[in-house]
C-alpha cells in the first residue's frame, strides 16, 4: 500500500497534534489548575500527644531491656563453656582422644588409638559435633566409673554408642566399643557439597 504526498501531510499534522495535546494534558494546562506543591495537615495536639507518651514508654523500657539482654549474653557465655574450642575438627578429635585416655588410665585400664573417626555432623544451625571411637578392654566397676568421669568433665560430651560384650574370663572384664561425641562451633563442620546443595 503506497500512501501519495497529498495523503501524507495530513496525516503528519495529524500525529503531530495529538502529541501536542498528550504533552499539554500530562502539565495539567487543561486543567486550569496550578502545579503548586500540596501541603501535609499538620497533626493535632491530642496525636501528638499520644505518640510522645508511646515514645516515653518506649525509653522507659530501654533499661529493662538492655539488663535482660546482659543476663541472656551472660547465660549463652556459661552454657557455651562447654563447647571443645579447637581451630580444626582434627585438633577437637585430638582433644576427645586426649580426654577418653586420660580418663581410662585415672580408672586403671588403657584405652590408647582411635578405631574409628567419624566425619563431624553439624549439631542444629550454630554448633557442630565431632566423634572418635575407641575399643578397650575393662572391668564392669572401671566402666561405670569411667562413663561418670566422663560426664563430669567441664565440656559437653556424650557417649553417641556403647556397645559392651562380656569376654568370659575369670577377671569378669568387658570388651567395650565406644564412640565419645564432643560439641563444636558450627564452623568446624564441612560444608557438604554436591546434589544436595542446589
Amino acid at each position: 500500500m503506497n500512501v501519495s504526498t497529498q495523503n501524507r501531510k495530513p496525516i503528519l499534522f495529524g500525529v503531530a497534534a495529538v502529541l501536542l495535546v498528550a504533552v499539554l494534558a500530562r502539565y495539567g494546562v487543561f486543567s486550569g489548575s496550578s502545579t503548586a506543591p500540596t501541603v501535609a495537615p499538620v497533626d493535632s495536639v491530642p496525636v501528638a500527644e499520644k505518640r510522645l507518651e508511646a515514645l516515653r514508654k518506649k525509653a522507659a523500657a530501654a533499661p529493662g531491656r538492655e539488663q535482660a539482654l546482659e543476663k541472656v549474653k551472660a547465660e549463652l557465655l556459661a552454657r557455651e563453656k562447654g563447647i571443645v574450642l579447637a581451630d580444626t575438627s582434627e585438633e577437637a578429635r585430638a582433644h576427645l582422644l586426649e580426654t577418653l585416655h586420660a580418663t581410662a588410665g585415672a580408672n586403671g585400664f588403657d584405652a590408647r588409638g582411635a578405631n574409628t573417626l567419624p566425619q563431624p555432623k553439624p549439631l542444629g544451625k550454630d554448633y557442630g559435633q565431632v566423634s572418635v571411637g575407641q575399643d578397650f578392654t575393662c572391668g564392669i566397676d572401671q566402666l561405670v566409673n569411667f562413663l561418670a568421669a566422663i560426664a563430669n568433665q567441664p565440656e559437653i560430651l556424650a557417649t553417641e554408642s556403647i556397645y559392651i560384650g562380656a569376654r568370659g574370663d575369670k577377671n569378669k572384664t568387658v570388651q567395650v566399643r565406644l564412640t565419645l561425641s564432643g560439641v563444636v562451633p558450627r564452623k568446624l563442620v564441612p560444608e557438604k557439597k554436591g546434589l544436595a546443595s542446589f
